[in-house]
């Protein structure tokens, strides 16, 4: 019975809170992102190394509050606190790397398209 007490009082201590949908900023920023990567033909480097580091999204969003005023010099301020709150959500990671996939995607089919086209 004790246990029991225990077990229910400890039941969601380590639980993580269901996360909200993307707000529009959020999802222009990843849009953005996505395509920052897709234009230079980095999709399959970055997807790599987004999926190898996704455990570690949150840390790296504390450690971009210690990069901040470095950071400020090159980025807009507040794209940089957008991009740190965006890598704090668990499912961020995945959502990048399912967009640079898409563009990819898109852009493969399109370069096929004018390729028969031009042949």
């Amino acid at each position: 019975m004790k246990w029991n007490a225990i077990r229910d009082t400890f039941k969601h201590a380590f639980a993580v809170p269901g996360s909200e949908p993307l707000s529009s900023e959020e999802e222009a920023l990843l849009e953005r992102l996505a395509a920052f990567v897709v234009r230079r033909r980095l999709s399959a480097p970055a997807a790599f190394f987004l999926t190898s580091l996704k455990p570690l999204n949150y840390v790296g969003s504390q450690a971009m509050w210690v990069l901040q005023p470095l950071a400020e010099l090159f980025v807009a301020p507040e794209e940089f606190l957008k991009a740190q709150r965006l890598l704090e959500r668990r499912e961020s990671m995945e959502l990048l790397v399912q967009r640079i996939e898409q563009l990819q995607q898109s852009q493969a089919e399109q370069r096929k398209t004018e390729g028969k086209q031009k042949g």
